[in-house]
């Protein structure tokens, strides 16, 4: 995973409980680079810096980002700004409710399952509507590498985490945010969890949070099976 997934998690700067919240962005590198989530606009700066440990940021060529929210597109316009030819990917709907009228040119609105080459690699874009939050909410798994980034569907408190942990179910389910209450709890989140889990994942790539390598599947059933 190290030498596709760059995780930042970016620690103590957003205070929802005492413990602390990080915020973590994903770079996949290839012919076409894909950064998946900004941050918001204030974490600009800083996710800059991180992505130009790795490449520059003017080669990016995809922006892409689960559901429209400050920490997952926030700083959308900057990036765009510095990365001339990249597009901002989103779900169809949310390219059509909100994002072309935010961001500074238009997105590409992706439809469920549709695939995105780039290059070697290939994401298969999953259209999760309200799972866990959001109209136009989405996760991207990357094919090859059997990588689910599955944005706040796992999120975690405190700002001191690993990147990755290792078959560490119970501690990740443990954590989960439900206090919070972020999960719209519709009629198909047993249906999009299930869905989810049999993709077979090796790796969840978490918004909130350490990632997570090992059974994804069983991560995933585990949490269907907290509703």
């Amino acid at each position: 995973i190290r030498d596709l997934v760059r995780s930042r998690g970016l620690g103590d700067v957003y205070k929802r409980q005492s413990q602390g919240f990080t915020f973590n962005q994903f770079l996949i590198i290839d012919e076409n680079p894909l950064l998946f989530h900004t941050g918001m606009k204030s974490l600009f700066p800083l996710v800059k810096e991180a992505i130009k440990t790795v490449i520059p940021v003017s080669k990016l060529k995809y922006i892409a980002f689960s559901h429209f929210e400050a920490d997952e597109c926030g700083a959308m316009n900057d990036f765009l700004k510095e990365a001339p030819d990249a597009v901002a990917v989103c779900s169809a709907i949310g390219k059509m409710v909100t994002v072309d009228d935010q961001i500074i040119r238009p997105a590409r609105g992706l439809n469920d399952n549709e695939r995105l080459s780039l290059g070697k690699r290939e994401i298969q874009w999953l259209y999760t509507p309200h799972v866990p939050h959001g109209w136009d909410c989405s996760f991207i798994f990357e094919t090859s590498g059997k990588i689910l980034f599955a944005g706040d569907l796992l999120t975690q408190v405190g700002n001191v985490r690993p990147a990755l942990v290792e078959n560490a179910t119970d501690q990740i389910l443990g954590d989960n945010l439900f206090p919070l209450d972020y999960y719209s709890k519709s009629a198909n989140t047993q249906e999009v969890l299930k869905r989810l889990a049999d993709l077979n994942p090796d790796y969840v790539c978490c918004m909130h949070g350490s990632s997570f390598k090992g059974d994804g599947k069983k991560l995933i059933t585990g949490l269907s099976e907290l509703f």
